[in-house]
């Protein structure tokens, strides 16, 4: 059965850092292309970075420079660091690997 596990989310100030992670579960995925997206109350969930792998990443524009996404394959753990959070940026954040969803992480980032 496979499972996708967040974690590392939390609370901290305007500007501060978090770092999360999606631990895999129940198969490999070095084959395949690892995702964020997160979701605000009462919003759309949106994409946000996506690791692919042949090694390229690509990001939501609004994050470029201030996220960045890597994996580890052979942990089977995808991450996601977030630098100069802004309070826009504390909805939940989920992985997505092909038809798989993590229940999410939650950030919340304090003014």
């Amino acid at each position: 059965q496979v499972q996708l596990v967040e974690s590392g989310g939390g609370l901290v100030q305007a500007g501060g850092s978090l770092r999360l992670a999606c631990a895999a579960s129940g198969r490999s995925f070095s084959d395949a292309n690892m995702a964020w997206y997160r979701q605000a109350p009462g919003k759309a969930r949106e994409f946000v970075a996506i690791s692919g792998y042949l090694g390229t990443p690509l990001y939501l524009n609004a994050v470029t420079g201030g996220f960045t996404v890597s994996r580890r394959n052979n942990s089977n753990t995808l991450y996601l660091q977030l630098n100069n959070l802004k309070p826009e940026d504390a909805p939940i954040y989920c992985c997505h690997v092909l038809e798989y969803w993590g229940q999410g992480s939650q950030a919340t980032v304090s003014t």
